[in-house]
């Protein structure tokens, strides 16, 4: 018999059988001495134990001999005594041919006697009609069995640890029926330890850290109870699932240790754990612990989120974006791809994606933080990746989310992935699901362009179409120079060459080998600063020789035509800004430039402007009646009164519609009467004979006070066959069905009888601001204080183009008194006093014109802004 030992007991292999290591980490079996047991269903390795060697016997291969023994337990306890006296071993069969020193006769003698008793009490194995415990160790189908106990936390016992990420576990599924199987670690991955090769025994050493791992998760799991809730099963059939101890997930400890890597195949099924796990992988790759000793670590932006503005989008997931400084640069969006070009099945949303990502993110300012750097490869530049966030929202979560764009599969050492790669995951899987985008089984729904500028004779049909409507809306798809562009109309399908007119802009290089005029490029890249891939509006007034169109380009609703110019990128061309109508405005602008010596009027002389016009150089362009449109105000302009009622306020712009009091109103009434009568007759209530056209004039019956009124039909719904009409005579609108409509007698009320009474007007000197809320509260305001009064219109302005009144609103009986003091107290003053709206930062000719009139209004909106009125209720919402 040898003397009493220690040591660490590493695991129980049975009733009767220790795995026990010394401080050395060297391992020893050792069984009780004269017993048998079965397997027992779950034990406390771990503890340090005292035992003692009563014999050993040797083995049959290998050479070495087992050995046989006692252990003393901490608790006082010593086995096999314990065991045998709770029942759950019998004594060996041939236990006296052992029996040879004293020692171990007097323990033989002592065991005899306390299985006497267990049998006699009938504990344990001597039990008559106990229920065995039943352990499967093959699952005929895994997936079938992880669908049945998915979500579970099933209680379990790890028999063995073959690696960091690989266990074999006893999940106990019920009290009678346990299941013994392999369970891969969900999330990691960890280095394979040694391993020998049954065929032919040659052996295969461990990665580095595969010990060290199996060993960090022995010291911890083994033979211990956990709970493991499974997720899935991997390509091999073996389940995979999440393994929790009582302190928590034993992945994320191993990944803290820098004992194991995240893996993306089990993103999707962790979910939210996942980013824990990245956490804690993270931060092992920060200490350079483990597998990442030596590595350089997570690299990440040093100058973390900046704010820039989105140029231009080259696809869904490149753009390019421009810094305050001006400077642009190009970025790739973290961990997703555009639709494929080379498949089939997602190359037709490839443009349907890019424009969806167009119109949510062009011109706005960006949140940008750089994730890493792809390196340059053969066919590819060095590209930035980065979280790209507008609003809050992440971009390339909201492209994955809505089907147009897939996530990178990366590999483990790839650094430059998403912060939020494993949303990512979630939402391209949800996306497939829902068959959203290009996982749709429906086509793109991207429409074809038609090119009207490809020869003179489609320009001159398109033109006939264009060149009735003002404001069409539009797409500039590429910036050719300062004044020519690419644009689309959508509505249309059409693709047009458009041509700024009115103006000259100097001509940009076409090629490497070109030379540009003086300011050629830099009008070039104003425009494309301004206006790429920027919605916009059109106006169309003619084609040129190519088949281009002429016209105005509105970009925010301004001229860019004035703009270019004002900046001296471009001078007016006299004959056909004339011919547009837009002479005045354009000539103001090109002597703002002049005056400022911007651009291409750096050196300019106004001596030498002076000689051309014959020695005058300040003389004011009049606009017919309305005073000037340029900068000086006319000494003689003759002031516009005009009796008005205001019939409605636009609450999508804060706009007026307004009656003329006198013979038109007199003439309204009398036609309202008839216009009464005439609907009284059954014989006239008739539905129209077929679908109503856009621009048709109807009768329609208002839906608040169920009177006929005359209307204009502005568009239609075919597929609910209703129609948006506007009523002529006083300027509010609403939705009707086709049904409801009725023909109207052109002879008795048609527009040769009387013309549309509603007069589209708007408040000068008033700017109302663009947030839904405020504006809404300015329009009811501005429709409380106007509603069915009569009033004085003072008309500062005639825009013809636009056929709108510029007016300032006052009382009959302060209109007697002069220009300036009228509009001091008038209703203009009266919304900006109120805090509702604000003076314009960019003010029209006429209204720079009146400085009086700007100054006091100044005073009145700070006077708002101090008492905190209106939408200054937060603050001051002018300093941005």
């Amino acid at each position: 018999m040898s003397a009493t030992q220690e040591g660490r007991c590493k695991s129980v292999l049975s009733g009767d059988t220790l795995i026990l290591q010394n401080k050395a980490k060297q391992e020893r079996t050792l069984s009780l001495a004269f017993i048998n047991a079965p397997r027992l269903q779950q034990d406390e390795p771990g503890k340090i134990l005292h035992f003692r060697v009563l014999y050993n016997i040797p083995q049959k291969t290998g050479g070495g001999a087992r050995d046989y023994g006692v252990v003393f337990l901490p608790s006082g306890q010593t086995l096999p005594d314990a065991i045998v006296q709770e029942g759950w071993a019998k004594l060996r069969d041939d236990a006296d041919r052992k029996a040879e020193s004293p020692q171990a006769s007097e323990l033989l003698e002592r065991l005899t006697a306390l299985e006497a008793h267990a049998k006699a009490d009938g504990k344990g194995v001597w039990q008559t009609g106990a229920k065995h415990v039943q352990n499967v160790r093959e699952i005929p189908d895994p997936k079938a069995f992880v669908e049945e106990h998915k979500g579970e936390a099933i209680e379990a016992v790890v028999e063995r640890v073959l690696s960091g990420d690989r266990l074999i576990c006893r999940l106990m599924i019920s009290p009678g029926q346990h299941v013994t199987t392999t369970v891969l670690v969900a999330g990691l991955r960890s280095p394979s330890t040694a391993r020998t090769n049954p065929s032919d025994g040659t052996s295969q050493p461990a990665e580095p850290y595969g010990n060290e791992a199996q060993a960090f998760v022995e010291e911890r799991l083994l033979q211990r109870g956990v709970q493991v809730r499974l997720l899935g099963v991997s390509p091999s059939n073996l389940l995979v699932g999440e393994v929790r101890h009582p302190v928590g997930n034993i992945a994320e400890f191993l990944l803290k240790e820098g004992f194991a890597r995240c893996t993306d195949h089990h993103s999707t099924w962790l979910g939210a754990e996942m980013g824990k796990l990245r956490q804690a992988e993270r931060e092992a790759k920060e200490q350079q612990k483990g597998l990442f000793k030596g590595s350089a670590g997570v690299q990440r932006s040093a100058a973390g989120e900046t704010e820039a503005t989105v140029s231009r989008i080259f696809s869904a997931d490149t753009l390019f974006i421009r810094n305050k400084a001006g400077a642009e640069k190009r970025i790739n969006l973290s961990s997703v791809r555009q639709p494929k070009p080379s498949d089939p099945k997602q190359a037709p949303f490839g443009a349907e994606a890019r424009e969806f990502l167009r119109k949510r993110v062009i011109g706005k300012h960006v949140k940008v933080r750089i994730d890493g750097k792809r390196p340059a490869t053969e066919g590819y530049e060095e590209r930035e990746m980065a979280t790209v966030t507008s609003n809050n929202a992440n971009l390339a979560l909201t492209l994955v989310e809505n089907g147009y764009a897939s996530v990178i599969r990366h590999r483990m050492d790839d650094t430059d992935r998403s912060p939020i790669y494993d949303e990512l995951l979630a939402a391209e899987e949800a996306a497939q699901k829902d068959q959203k985008g290009m996982w749709s089984t429906k086509p793109s729904k991207q429409p074809t362009y038609v090119d009207y500028s490809e020869s003179l004779e489609k320009a001159k049909r398109q033109l006939a179409l264009l060149s009735r409507q003002k404001k069409v809306p539009a797409i500039v798809d590429f910036v050719k120079s300062g004044s020519r562009f690419t644009v689309l109309v959508p509505r249309d399908n059409a693709k047009l060459t458009f041509v700024l007119g009115g103006i000259r802009a100097p001509r940009s290089a076409r090629g490497p080998s070109d030379v540009a005029e003086p300011f050629g490029q830099e009008a070039h890249d104003f425009a494309t600063r301004r206006c790429q891939q920027r919605d916009v509006e059109i106006d169309v007034d003619d084609t040129d020789k190519q088949g281009g169109f002429i016209g105005t380009l509105y970009v925010n609703r301004e001229s860019f035509s004035k703009s270019l110019v004002e900046e001296g990128l471009a001078s007016v061309h006299a004959y056909s800004a004339e011919k547009s109508g837009n002479a005045n405005e354009l000539f103001a602008a090109e002597q703002r430039a002049k005056e400022g010596r911007k651009g291409m009027w750096h050196d300019w002389d106004p001596s030498k402007d002076a000689e051309e016009n014959g020695g005058h150089t300040d003389a004011p362009t009049t606009n017919g009646s309305n005073g000037t449109n340029g900068d000086a105000p006319s000494s003689k302009a003759k002031m516009d009164y005009r009796d008005v009622t205001v019939t409605f306020v636009d609450p999508t712009n804060g706009h007026l519609k307004l009656q003329m009091l006198g013979s038109g109103k007199q003439n309204l009434d009398s036609l309202m009467k008839d216009f009464a009568n005439f609907h009284i007759s059954s014989a006239n209530n008739k539905a129209l004979p077929g679908p109503p056209k856009a621009g048709d004039v109807v009768s329609a019956k208002f839906s608040q006070d169920g009177v006929w009124y005359r209307a204009r039909v502005r568009r239609n719904d075919r597929e609910n066959k209703t129609s948006e009409i506007v009523y002529i005579d006083y300027g509010n609108s609403e939705t009707q069905p086709w049904s409801s409509l009725r023909s109207l007698d052109t002879d008795k009320f048609g527009l040769q009888k009387l013309k549309p009474q509603a007069v589209d007007a708007a408040l000068s000197f008033v700017q109302f601001p663009t947030n839904a809320e405020y504006l809404a509260e300015s329009c009811k305001m501005l429709d409380e204080i106007t509603y069915d009064r009569s009033l004085v219109a003072m008309v500062d302005f005639n825009d013809t183009r636009d056929n709108l009144l510029w007016v300032t609103l006052v009382e009959p009986n302060e209109a007697s008194g002069s220009g300036s003091d009228a509009k001091l107290k008038s209703l203009n003053a009266e919304v900006i006093a109120e805090g509702l709206a604000t003076v314009p930062n960019k003010l029209k000719p006429f209204e720079r014109a009146s400085q009086d009139v700007l100054n006091e209004f100044k005073k009145r909106e700070a006077e708002a802004k101090a008492s905190r009125l209106g939408i200054f209720e937060y603050g001051d919402v002018t300093e941005d």
